[in-house]
C-alpha cells in the first residue's frame, strides 16, 4: 500500500535537488591559450557521493513521491527523511560558497555565565 505524500512537497523537493544537480553539472571551459578545461561558471565541485545522493533521491522522488520507505526516519507526508533534509541543507550550503557542519552537539544553557575551572588542584 503506498503511502500519501503530499505532492507539493515532493515537487519542492524535486526543484531543489535539479536545481543542486544542475549548478554542479555547469559546462566546462576551455581556457583557449592553455587549453586546460576549467569548470564553467558558478560551477559546483561535488564529491562523488554528493552526486550520486543528488541523482538517487532524484529518482526515487519522481518514482515513489517519496525518497524513504521507513517511518521511524521521517514524517508520513514529507517527501524526504530528516536525514536526507539535513544532507541536503549541507549540499546546498556547499553550493552557495558557505561552509556548514555536520550534525553538531549544542552547548549546554548557561554556559558562558559559569565560572572558569580553578587552576590550585591537584
Amino acid at each position: 500500500m503506498p503511502r500519501d505524500v503530499d505532492s507539493k512537497k515532493t515537487r519542492k523537493a524535486l526543484r531543489i535537488i535539479r536545481k543542486l544537480a544542475a549548478k554542479g553539472a555547469s559546462p566546462e571551459t576551455v581556457d583557449p591559450e592553455t587549453g586546460e578545461v576549467k569548470p564553467g561558471e558558478g560551477a559546483v565541485e561535488y564529491s562523488g557521493w554528493e552526486t550520486e545522493f543528488l541523482t538517487e533521491v532524484d529518482k526515487r522522488l519522481e518514482k515513489y513521491g517519496s525518497a524513504f520507505n521507513d517511518l521511524s526516519k521521517g514524517r508520513k507526508d514529507e517527501a524526504l527523511s530528516n536525514l536526507q533534509t539535513v544532507k541536503l541543507k549541507e549540499i546546498a550550503a556547499k553550493a552557495r560558497g558557505k561552509k556548514r557542519k555536520g550534525m553538531t552537539t549544542k552547548k549546554p544553557l548557561g554556559w558562558k555565565n559559569r565560572p572558569p575551572p580553578r587552576e590550585d588542584r591537584d
